[in-house]
């Protein structure tokens, strides 16, 4: 139970190296795909060519235990293990290459390189970071050198989790073999960095860039501008977009984004819409991020009747909305009790199309206006599931965030048990939603215990993490518990945001009042 594993269990045993206990490899008896799949030529090339005989894969079946083999009966090479494991990885059958590589190890074949490099990324772009972390130890066991790409697949995934410390594992082993950072490595940690609230290792990353001679690209600029913006120093943000027109820059998407969310963060909503309008004159077009902040922001102004008219003109332009823009803007309504106009919002976007997508919009309804049909997750998923809707991560993550910002706790952890049954590991994004719904929920203690099991785990806590416990101490009155937790904060490397801050004060004055009194 998801309860039970984090409010009682012990954290889960770490490897000497810091990374999650090694899952064991299938075996053939426990293979379920029966089906046969053929390939030609160079196994990478579609059409067929001369002299190149055809080999038949067959997965096994609980009946069926014979080999992978060829048409004279002949197991296959290894060279051919290897190619059919890049092809399954490289066609998204992750599980049918992890079965061929237990079926493979079976028959003391070891796969090359390049079959470790392409079940790593496999692994790792789908989220399964503890399988893609042992494959990568046995690499490295088996003395293989990763290129820096797979280097790059590891960090996103372990830091996309919050897995800070096997993230500085990777960077260990990079420094070991002499691999250099490439752009990308330094804007995968940047982008972490800025999003975990960590100011220092964030300039520490940048002035390494400079050091070595690294373009600053408009992804670098608008982290910096989110640096600024999240340690309320708007005007200095702003000084940076100057800085890039002095360069002689294009403000480009992610650029202007960033200038829009700083605006809205700090209530100038006014001038977020004009940042928008001059956007629009300059041929940018605005995505997803762009309407999703806009709307945030507006929401969060109290002005939801400019909010919906962003969420139409989103749609208008073909941009159809995500689940958590649909939330901020449900919730609002709900706060203030418009539940007929939670409604309408939906059957306005279900008439734009999108059938499956609004399956979800659907339930996030019924769970904002109360109306009961999905006051249980399960049926929730269940019914999901049956409108065709795959279950992922994020779908997951919207539908917790839906019943955590109600307080309903027990709701929330089932959504999690059944993410956890699907095969999809837990994050601290996760968490982070549960801790929140205990803090609703006024359960300071149990909020205290998802922290605990956040560092126990091997996750790092981030920004969000330190203010969600804070904000929970604060909704059960247990003030002297604030400058704790935002010691804490500071001594990780968090850098403490506006929210943060503000909730010290409020503690602190409080704790004053109190022992005035």
């Amino acid at each position: 139970m998801l309860m039970q594993s984090i409010l009682g269990r012990k954290s889960p045993s770490l490897s000497s190296t810091g990374a999650f206990t090694p899952l064991p490899l299938l075996c053939s008896s426990c293979l379920k795909y029966s089906d046969t799949y053929k390939f030609h030529g160079s196994f990478t090339h579609s059409k067929r060519r001369k002299g190149v005989k055809e080999v038949k894969f067959i997965a096994l079946t609980d009946q069926n235990h014979a080999t992978t083999n060829c048409p004279n009966g002949e197991e296959l090479s290894g060279e051919s293990f290897n190619h059919l494991i890049s092809d399954f990885c490289r066609a998204g059958q992750i599980d049918k290459a992890m079965a061929l590589l237990a079926e493979m190890e079976a028959l003391g074949v070891r796969p090359n390189s390049m079959s470790y490099a392409h079940l790593i990324d496999a692994l790792g772009s789908t989220g399964r970071t503890s399988e893609a972390d042992m494959l990568f130890q046995e690499m490295i066991s088996f003395g293989l050198r990763p290129r820096i790409k797979l280097y790059n697949v590891l960090l996103r995934g372990f830091l996309k989790k919050g897995l800070l410390g096997l993230a500085i594992r990777v960077l260990a082993v990079m420094g070991d073999f002499g691999a250099e950072k490439n752009q990308e490595t330094y804007e995968i940690l940047l982008d972490y960095y800025v999003n975990a609230g960590r100011l220092e290792d964030t300039w520490s990353m940048i002035n390494e860039m400079k050091r070595k001679r690294f373009r600053l690209s408009s992804f670098v600029y608008s982290k910096v501008i989110g640096l600024y913006r999240d340690n309320g120093m708007w005007k200095k943000a702003m000084d940076i977009v100057g800085e890039i027109r002095e360069k002689g820059m294009t403000l480009d998407k992610q650029i202007y984004n960033s200038v829009i969310d700083t605006f809205g963060k700090y209530g100038e909503v006014d001038e977020a819409l004009e940042v928008f309008v001059k956007m629009k004159q300059e041929g940018v077009k605005a995505d997803i991020t762009t309407f999703n902040s806009l709307i945030r922001w507006h929401c969060k102004a109290g002005d939801i009747s400019k909010a919906l008219e962003l969420l139409t003109e989103m749609q208008e332009q073909g941009l159809y909305p995500d689940p958590k823009i649909f939330v901020t803007v449900i919730s609002r309504l709900g706060e203030q009790g418009k539940w007929d106009m939670i409604q309408k919002t939906f059957e306005n976007m279900k008439r734009r199309g999108h059938e499956k997508s609004g399956t979800i919009y659907a339930a996030l309804v019924d769970i904002y206006g109360q109306y009961g049909k999905f006051k249980d997750a399960e049926e929730c998923i269940s019914a999901l599931k049956a409108e065709g809707l795959i279950p992922s991560a994020s779908m997951f993550c919207v539908l917790a965030n839906a019943y955590a910002q109600q307080g309903l706790c027990g709701q929330t952890v089932k959504v999690l048990q059944l993410m956890e049954a699907e095969g999809i590991e837990l994050n601290v994004i996760m968490l982070n939603v549960l801790m929140n719904a205990f803090g609703v929920a006024g359960r300071h203690l149990e909020a205290l215990s998802i922290y605990h099991h956040i560092n126990e785990s091997g996750f790092s806590p981030d920004v969000v993490t330190y203010t969600t416990l804070m904000k929970a101490c604060i909704r059960a009155r247990k003030f002297d518990k604030v400058p704790e937790v935002y010691k804490e904060m500071e001594h990780a490397g968090c850098t403490p945001d506006r929210k943060a801050r503000q909730m010290l004060q409020v503690a602190l004055m409080v704790l004053q009042q109190r022992n005035c009194e």
